[in-house]
């Protein structure tokens, strides 16, 4: 059986250095905690969407904000639990107080039976790659490398 796949957008600025936007997941299994929690905005591939579609839709979804600008692909990870992740990256601004992300619905408390709705994305934030590097899920440091290589070719 073939691993689910992914599709999500490392939006990233020029500032004094490099800064990415990530973000952290809503619901209860991501509150309290930061250090390896922060990720770039993503979601699984829908049929008849191509991977650049995917990631786009993702994006608007999670932030409330669509991009104007064509992505370029990245780099593809292999996250813990198995699923691959198709990165693409895009430069770009916007400001993380305008988020607004689209909500899931799940049961909570667990056995409760009772169904509460959260915000797929909690909080976004732009941070200079080395912050990124402390916080962001450990399986999508790959894709701060990718992003780090790809800049510097150009330079």
């Amino acid at each position: 059986m073939a691993a689910p796949v992914s599709a999500g957008i490392l939006l990233f600025r020029q500032r004094d250095g490099i800064e990415v936007l990530l973000v952290k997941p809503g619901g209860p299994f991501w509150r309290g905690k930061d250090a390896g929690a922060w990720m770039i905005p993503k979601g699984m591939v829908e049929a008849g969407e191509t991977l650049v579609e995917a990631a786009l839709r993702e994006f608007a979804e999670e932030t409330g904000t669509r991009l104007d600008t064509v992505p370029w692909p990245l780099c593809r990870v292999r996250q813990a639990g198995g699923k691959i992740v198709e990165a693409f990256a895009a430069e770009g601004d916007l400001d993380p107080r305008t988020l607004h992300s689209i909500e899931f619905e799940m049961e909570w408390p667990p056995k409760s039976g009772e169904r509460q709705s959260f915000p797929e994305v909690a909080v976004a934030r732009w941070m200079p790659l080395g912050e990124a590097r402390k916080l962001m899920l450990t399986s999508q440091l790959p894709m701060l490398d990718a992003l780090e290589k790809r800049l510097s070719a150009q330079s």
